[in-house]
């Protein structure tokens, strides 16, 4: 992988990771373009960009990476949240989880990853893992079938537009919602590897007839933007991990790729500028790891604004996880402070990895 696109990867990382934490903090760094209705399709899409086709032919190394690269870090992962949880629970009374069993440690992170509250955003890690490993057998069978373009895109556009009419026919089980969140998924990856291959170099989709074309569309979905009246339903938002799309049928689809599109457009416009900045190239590397730790680390921000303010813990307790302490004014302070102590902490748990387990 040259250095050129190495950076350029980091940055659309970057611009990913960043959508997810204002996401939580529930504010848009794209205006028009809300954040969950489109960041987790673009981590997928990142992923089948960077998907190789010499894996086609080389399954086991393929799933010992993905096994090597998530799955091992996860239940590192799992194991620190069950601690910091259960020291939470004597400190406060309260304990931000699923009752611990060997159930809710093992197989609760593929059903929905919900364990543990402080590291939910981590069920991303399992469902990813899942998608690929779904993706590279079907993609092999696919090319067997028909080694065509254009029937691949069919068939993984066929499983994206009828995961959410699934999900409205089909009683949501763990196993149910598992098939449906893999097939929406499936086509976000397809898309990556789609547009690396057969568009990124040969079909300029930044002009200005695009750009307008998009804009448009997006003020048309927008229509559907019920955000800032959460009594009328989450609009152009939805929520992948429960397959919650309320009303929705396609526009979840579509604002995931006029949201992909924003991405790609923003990584053109800002690369030039952030391509030498390390810290772009730092949250780029470490977006395991900002995903995993974003949640304590507000929570460490929110605890520390209450002890100033003389307010007791307890209050914490009477909120959900992703509560902070006088958004009006400190949202933004959050965010910064996030990204800054999540994206370090990540360099940091990397530099000792990479000490200590030089061949891990």
């Amino acid at each position: 992988m040259d250095k050129e696109f190495s950076n350029k990867v980091n940055v659309l990382k970057a611009l990913a990771i960043l959508l997810v934490v204002s996401g939580h903090l529930e504010f848009s760094l794209f205006g028009m373009f809300t954040p969950y209705s489109f960041q987790l399709a673009l981590f997928f899409f990142i992923s089948g960009y960077l998907f190789k086709d010499k894996y086609l032919n080389d399954v086991f190394t393929f799933i010992k990476r993905r096994v090597k690269s998530l799955l091992v870090p996860y239940y590192l992962y799992n194991t620190f949240y069950l601690l910091i949880t259960i020291l939470i629970a004597r400190l406060t009374g309260k304990f931000w989880g699923q009752p611990i069993s060997l159930k809710n440690f093992f197989i609760t992170p593929f059903l929905n990853g919900h364990q543990f509250d402080l590291s939910c955003p981590l069920w991303f890690v399992t469902q990813l893992f899942m998608t690929m490993i779904v993706f590279l057998f079907l993609f092999r069978m696919l090319k067997k079938m028909c080694d065509n373009k254009i029937f691949h895109l069919i068939i993984f556009s066929i499983l994206g537009f009828f995961a959410i009419p699934m999900s409205k026919i089909l009683t949501l089980d763990s196993v149910t919602l598992i098939i449906v969140r893999i097939m929406f998924s499936l086509f976000f990856v397809y898309l990556g590897y789609y547009y690396r291959n057969y568009i990124e170099d040969k079909i300029d989709i930044f002009t200005l007839k695009w750009a307008g074309a998009i804009i448009t569309l997006q003020s048309v979905l927008w229509l559907f933007n019920r955000d800032y009246d959460p009594e009328h339903g989450i609009g152009l938002s939805y929520v992948l991990v429960w397959a919650r799309f309320d009303e929705q049928l396609i526009v979840p689809i579509i604002s995931a790729l006029t949201g992909i599109w924003a991405s790609l457009l923003v990584l053109k416009l800002i690369y030039p500028y952030v391509k030498d900045s390390k810290f772009f190239r730092y949250m780029g590397e470490t977006t395991y790891h900002i995903m995993a730790n974003h949640l304590l680390v507000m929570y460490i921000i929110t605890a520390i604004f209450l002890y100033i303010n003389n307010i007791p813990i307890s209050e914490r307790a009477r909120h959900d996880i992703y509560w902070i302490y006088n958004p009006v004014q400190t949202t933004y302070l959050y965010f910064v402070l996030t990204m800054v102590i999540s994206t370090y902490s990540g360099v940091w748990l990397k530099k000792i990895k990479k000490k200590f387990f030089p061949n891990f």
